[in-house]
Parts: C-alpha cells; sequence; structure tokens
C-alpha cells in the first residue's frame, strides 16, 4: 500500500515478530519513525535491525504492557527520541491454551486477560493524554474475529478480544473531538506463530493437518498474511480514514462468518 506517513512517528507494540513486526515495517517502508516494543528483547531488536538496515529510523523499547510503569516508560522514550506519538498500532497479545471454559486454568486466564485487555487499556490510558495534547493522533487495537464471534476452547481469548472492541468504541467516542481516532483492526487467522502454536495444541503429533483442515474452511483457501492486517492498519493510521472512527475492520478471508465451521474443521 502506497501510503506517505513521512515525518509522522509511529508507535507499535508487540513489534517483535509477526502483526507486528510486519505493520513496523510498513510504517518504516512509508517514512515514519517507528518506536519498536515488545518484552522480547531479540525480538524487537531484530524487527528494530531491520528498519535501521532498509534505510529507516527505529528505536526498540523492551516493556511489559501489562505494568503501568513500563507503559508510561514505552511512551517518554517515543517522546524523548522523536517528540510525538502520530500512530500508535496498540497490538501486544497472547493466546493462551486452548480448553473448554470448564476446564480453562484460572491462571492462564489472568495471563490473557492481563496482556490482551489490561494490556490495551494501559497503552490507551497513557497515549491519549499525548495525542489531547497534541489534537491528532491515530489509534488501531489489535482485536480480532474472536471478538465478534464465538470460538469453543477459546474462553479467556475470546473474552480479551470482545474487551479490545468495547476498549476502542469507548475511546473513540471520548476524543472524537479533539482530533483523534481510535479503530480496531480483526484478523482472522493470520500466518504467524500464534496459529502455528494453536494447531500445535490441537495435534501436537501432526499440527500441519490441522493447518489444513483449518484453511480449507477459509473461503480464501488460505491463511490471512500479516502483511495483509499491516496494509489495514496503515489505512486507518491513514487520513484516508480521517472519518472512521470506533469502528472494527474484519481481515478475515471470510472466515468470521463461518468460525463455527472452521472451529469444527479443527476437531475432525
Amino acid at each position: 500500500m502506497d501510503l506517505d506517513f513521512a515525518g509522522k512517528v509511529a508507535l507499535i507494540t508487540g513489534a517483535g515478530n509477526g502483526i507486528g513486526r510486519a505493520t513496523t515495517l510498513a510504517f518504516a517502508k512509508s517514512g515514519a519513525k517507528v518506536v519498536v516494543v515488545d518484552r522480547d528483547t531479540a525480538g524487537g531488536e531484530a524487527t528494530a535491525g531491520v528498519v535501521r538496515q532498509q534505510g529507516g529510523e527505529a528505536h526498540f523499547v523492551a516493556a511489559d504492557v501489562t505494568k503501568s510503569a513500563e507503559v508510561r516508560a514505552y511512551v517518554k522514550a517515543a517522546l524523548d527520541a522523536y517528540g510525538a506519538i502520530d500512530c500508535f498500532f496498540n497490538n501486544a497479545g497472547i493466546e493462551g491454551k486452548w480448553a473448554h471454559t470448564a476446564e480453562y486454568d484460572e491462571d492462564m486466564f489472568d495471563a490473557v486477560i492481563g496482556v490482551n485487555v489490561k494490556g490495551v487499556f494501559l497503552g490507551l490510558r497513557h497515549v491519549l493524554p499525548v495525542m489531547l495534547q497534541q489534537k491528532r493522533g491515530a489509534i488501531v487495537n489489535t482485536a480480532s474475529v474472536a471478538g465478534l464471534v464465538a470460538t469453543p476452547g477459546m474462553p479467556a481469548y475470546v473474552a480479551s478480544k470482545h474487551a479490545v472492541i468495547g476498549l476502542t468504541k469507548t475511546a473513540a467516542g471520548e476524543v472524537a473531538r479533539q482530533g483523534i481516532r481510535v479503530n480496531a483492526v480483526c484478523p482472522g487467522p493470520v500466518d504467524t506463530r500464534m496459529i502455528h502454536s494453536l494447531e500445535a495444541q490441537l495435534n501436537p503429533t501432526d499440527p500441519a493437518s490441522v493447518g489444513r483442515r483449518y484453511q480449507s474452511a477459509i473461503p480464501i483457501g488460505r491463511y490471512v498474511t500479516p502483511d495483509e492486517i499491516a496494509n489495514t492498519v496503515l489505512f486507518l493510521c491513514s487520513d484516508l480514514a480521517s472519518a472512521i472512527t470506533g469502528a472494527q475492520y474484519v481481515v478475515d478471508g471470510a472466515a468470521g462468518g463461518g468460525t463455527c465451521a472452521v472451529t469444527q474443521a479443527m476437531h475432525s
């Protein structure tokens, strides 16, 4: 996607791999200075390194998004490095373990909610004041098709992504008149570590067979790519989306409408 972010600063959490890395590279290719945030130091540094190798500007900050002090620190680091935050991709998330609600581990539930809900909230809590002072900014939160429909066996993840959509709509309504837009992207199954982890949980001896069944149930016949999610995020952060706020954009190859069929395919 040919979008111009020259002179803009983009802050991305969960940028060490997958969707976060792809979106970071897309912002940098489009001219933005990027702030790379991840608790995985090696992954985050690697993403920043690729940006620099390609001639872009990148600053890495190691942070746990569930800790307010560390979120405050990555926001300060972005401002210290580049003086503004124009775009915020509030992306860090985890999938947790696959188990039915009646059997789901409480500690795992807390961990998923901590990263996927509290982490998103804290990002909003500490970035929004900066954007309110600037009187401009665009935020995209990573939700999921699991935030719109049920996915049996993933109660914590589904609950967390429904919550992200609620946070998105609430924040959007609060700051729309101050020149700030807040939207959510809702990926379906994306070809990243997360989906392959779920494949392995469902069939440790032959995870590839799960992937084949899963992809055959998706109308486009394949997983979405991280770059395809990145394109949507950049669009939502661009002036082309100037009237779009409080929305959730589904990018799933039409899988959302057939989530139950896809889930059945994974268990067949």
